[in-house]
């Protein structure tokens, strides 16, 4: 409490001089981008700031529907392999230089390039010509065609559906040609891009100032700017929101309670389902775990409910599998695992377990062992016996993906709000390990479903493919289906329009107001 107060009253002295424009926007940051290159972007942070500097020719609209963005609209072949997308004419680079389709193509063909070592050059694999990048001389790809100076074509090798919502990830945005190669490897540092608003400093570990783009072709923000500041610490930013420094922050789990029972501050709160899935993972090839009623019974000695209500403090809603309630495709008819300690041991006694044991490995972090703690009594209670290891992040994941743990506390947070992305990562039998099923999930009726849902072209038909696909996994059990995480976040009374949003690259900044 003394360092609480010391910290605010520091606060408070120092704003005494600082000179503020009360119309810019002053938000945290927890850690310094790593890049604002689109071509490298991968952590949220980065995605945060670069979402409100670059635009795509898509982005996510409300309920994260993939709506027009520099592309005013498009066309998708009946094969379901051709995109064409017509370019709005008046979009603007902020070095004042207009758009056009080569743009576009200049900037997706730069993922694909060995020298550029993007991690993202996933997202672009099954366009034609991918492959054979590196050995052309001119660096041309076949799939991305310039039909004329606003229209731009891209073909795949197969179709993928799935594809659109990949084109609003942070490696779909339009970069200029001039100011990378001006740049180079410090492009990054002077990021030009068409966005709401343009980087004007950045001080690494310490700010990050964008201003409004005054020329930008969408709605305009009603902001000035937004200037970030870099603070790691959750004490630290508590006091300084408090303090007035800052407009708004995520709000920190240890200080939910707090701020939901205070009068001040719970009307100025917000929240949203996450595009999340936690969980525990079970080695589906592993002994006594590859058989259905062991896991079963791992779902029916854990009362989730319990636990997100206590530990968690209602801050998620149950699973009833791994697609979160908010995207298309989630099964309400899948009813999550009830609490019946009794049902477990009668699986665990058919399966010949009446004696299982099992170590639950996890990342060091005094959140989730209080989860996992929690977790370990109620498995005692089933006559389980768990022990709880923790283990460096790298380490951890290096286990894992060798199947060399009994069971694992982990979350996936979405790439792309597609139904798809909770499914094929997770639990197609190509994705063992490190391509993200680390359960070591397999059934082949799953595979062949989850194939069958990315070249299908109709929407509704591919919706019922997923929920089709998840009911199989429901009852295959591989995981311990725990819940989906809301975010939250506090605002002062004179920000207006403030919102939490499902994935971090959605929020372009132009909504929020300041009226004081």
């Amino acid at each position: 409490m003394i360092k609480y107060i010391v910290i605010l009253m520091t606060i408070l002295l120092s704003g005494c001089t600082t000179q503020r424009d009360t119309n810019t926007l002053h938000l945290r940051l927890s850690s310094d981008p790593t890049t604002l290159d689109p071509a490298l972007m991968v952590d949220v942070v980065g995605g945060i700031v670069g979402a409100k500097v670059f635009n795509g020719l898509v982005k996510y609209g409300d309920g994260m529907k993939i709506v027009g963005d520099v592309a005013r609209r498009w066309d998708i072949s009946h094969d379901g392999k051709t995109y064409t997308f017509y370019l709005q004419k008046d979009v603007k680079f902020t070095n004042g230089r207009l758009v056009d389709a080569n743009d576009f193509k200049y900037s997706f063909q730069r993922i694909l390039l060995p020298e550029t070592k993007s991690p993202r050059r996933w997202v672009f694999k099954d366009v034609l010509g991918a492959d054979e990048i590196a050995d052309r001389a001119d660096k041309n790809v076949e799939g991305f065609v310039i039909k004329d100076k606003y229209t731009l074509q891209i073909i795949l090798t197969k179709p993928f559906s799935p594809f659109l919502g990949f084109l609003a990830m942070p490696a779909g945005y339009v970069v200029p040609k001039e100011e990378v190669e001006k740049w180079g490897e410090d492009f990054s540092e002077h990021a030009v891009g068409t966005g709401p608003f343009l980087l004007t400093e950045w001080v690494h570990d310490d700010m990050l100032v964008l201003k409004k783009n005054i020329e930008y072709f969408d709605k305009k923000p009603e902001i000035n700017g937004i200037e970030y500041r870099v603070i790691p610490e959750d004490i630290t930013a508590m006091a300084e929101f408090e303090s007035g420094t800052l407009d708004a922050m995520g709000l920190p789990m240890t200080e939910f309670e707090r701020f939901t029972s205070s009068a001040k501050w719970k009307k100025n709160i917000v929240g949203q389902v996450g595009l999340n899935a936690y969980y525990l993972g079970i080695n589906c090839q592993k002994k006594p775990f590859d058989d259905t009623r062991v896991r079963k019974a791992l779902n029916y000695a854990i009362d989730k409910k319990a636990i997100l209500e206590t530990v968690l403090q209602n801050q998620g809603v149950l699973s009833h599998g791994s697609i979160p309630p908010i995207l298309s495709g989630y099964n309400r008819k899948l009813s999550a695992y009830e609490y019946n300690p009794q049902k477990a041991k009668e699986l665990l006694k058919d399966a010949g377990c009446q004696s299982l044991s099992l170590k639950i490995y996890q990342k060091p972090s005094r959140e989730v062992l209080n989860v996992t703690e929690v977790i370990q009594s109620q498995l005692k209670d089933a006559g389980i016996t768990a022990e709880i290891i923790q283990i460096e992040w790298s380490a951890l994941k290096e286990m894992i993906n060798q199947g060399k743990c009994d069971a694992f506390y982990l979350a996936w947070i979405a790439d792309y709000p597609d139904a798809e992305n909770f499914l094929a990562p997770l639990f197609h039998s190509e994705n063992f390990g490190a391509g993200g099923n680390r359960a070591q999930y397999k059934n082949e009726n799953v595979d062949k479903l989850i194939h069958e849902a990315q070249i299908t072209s109709d929407e509704k038909k591919r919706l019922k493919i997923y929920q089709q696909v998840e009911t199989i996994i429901h009852n295959d059990a591989p995981w311990v289906f725990l819940w989906h995480q809301k975010e939250f976040a506090v605002h002062q009374d004179w920000v207006k329009g403030y919102k939490c949003f499902p994935i971090y690259n959605a929020d372009k900044g132009v909504d929020v107001r300041i009226v004081r």
